[in-house]
């Protein structure tokens, strides 16, 4: 289950990452098609030559992280986006574009900022910081080559270019550490949200716990065992039968008023740690009310239910409660046999009716409500 989760979540990454790039390839062929239009109307001051070169290779380098992708081999990448890569990359080209441009040069100063807004939400703040770095002195080492070699026709432009340029990138290397600082903290609440979440399904669950389950013995309480006894009664198929059986132990108040009632609760623990060793993983046990406890065997016959009432008898005759000196403990149980179409009440009833022939016949007995029929 958790391999397939993360199978899950890896393909839902990757589908993001393809989309991501196809925003990229698209950016690539919009500054692709000013390229040509500049070469066509003179702007352009490389050769057909030198067009033809760079736009093979912004076709290769595209092509080559959408192998990446393809194959899944930028999975692994501390980055699996390669956003710093694609971004260098990027840059690099569009720096070699601008040294082919003149007059337009500062029309498409702008896309060094477009460049760098796919790293915004991406790159750590001090990667950013390297990127926008790199950006600038990428420009201004262009503008100095050329002044270097004669050719920048308008020094006062090239330094207001790179004024605009520094202050942009700047402005947007603070907002990117901004926007990285608001997802640190929101992923920081997120995490909070989720911890309370879990602690208050943690709650939920105890509250439901407590909710079924009787405090004194730790099996389930009357309200809790009628809901399951339903649901099993609802769920019985035709021709299976379930066993039911009231459970009393016997002279319990004697027991209160001669030991004291933390030996009657010593008395019933007893009981439930007895009953849950003698019982099957499906079947289920309640307290009742007081002293009486309520047994459901699924998918048992008379002879399962009345060995199963008969071994649970003996076993409580022979166990001593721990820290109290009780002596001639016994129960008495009503037996009854559940079948699809029965009444819940009606079986507990017929179950009652038998464990009262028990006590009645003397205590320390199971009773069957089939006897009575038969009888």
């Amino acid at each position: 289950m958790i391999s397939s989760s993360a199978g899950v979540t890896k393909r839902s990454l990757q589908s993001l990452l393809l989309k991501r790039f196809g925003m990229a390839v698209a950016s690539y062929a919009l500054v692709l098609l000013l390229m040509w239009a500049a070469l066509w109307s003179g702007d352009f001051s490389g050769t057909l030559t030198q067009a033809l070169f760079y736009t093979g290779l912004a076709v290769v380098s595209q092509l080559f992280f959408y192998v990446l992708f393809r194959t899944r081999r930028n999975l692994r990448f501390a980055d699996p986006s390669l956003t710093e890569a694609q971004v260098l990359v990027a840059l690099g080209m569009h720096t070699f574009l601008l040294a082919q441009l003149d007059g337009v040069r500062g029309s498409l100063l702008m896309f060094y900022l477009v460049i760098l807004m796919f790293g915004i939400f991406q790159l750590r703040p001090r990667v950013f910081v390297r990127c926008a770095a790199f950006a600038f002195f990428a420009f201004a080492g262009l503008n100095l080559w050329e002044a270097y070699q004669m050719r920048l026709a308008e020094p006062l432009q090239a330094l207001l270019q790179c004024c605009a340029l520094f202050i942009g990138l700047v402005w947007q290397s603070l907002f990117a550490s901004y926007v990285q600082a608001m997802r640190q903290r929101m992923r920081q609440r997120s995490y909070a949200l989720q911890a309370h979440q879990d602690t208050l399904r943690g709650m939920m669950r105890q509250l439901e716990d407590l909710a079924a389950t009787d405090e004194l013995t730790g099996l389930f309480n009357r309200r809790h065992f009628l809901r399951l006894a339903l649901c099993e009664l609802d769920g019985i198929e035709k021709g299976r039968q379930h066993g039911l059986a009231l459970i009393d132990l016997d002279h319990f108040k004697r027991i209160n008023d001669m030991h004291g009632h933390a030996a009657g609760d010593r008395v019933l623990q007893t009981f439930a740690a007895v009953a849950r060793a003698c019982l099957r993983d499906g079947d289920v046990l309640a307290r009742y009310g007081g002293e009486e406890f309520v047994l459901l065997l699924p998918n048992t016959d008379a002879d399962q239910l009345t060995s199963c009432c008969e071994r649970l008898r003996g076993a409580f005759a022979l166990c001593e409660p721990v820290g109290v000196q009780v002596s001639g403990l016994s129960l008495s149980a009503g037996m009854a046999l559940l079948s699809a179409g029965d009444d819940l009440d009606e079986a507990l009833q017929r179950a009652d009716q038998a464990l009262y022939r028990a006590k009645r016949g003397g205590r320390n007995r199971c009773a069957a409500a089939w006897e009575s029929a038969d009888a």
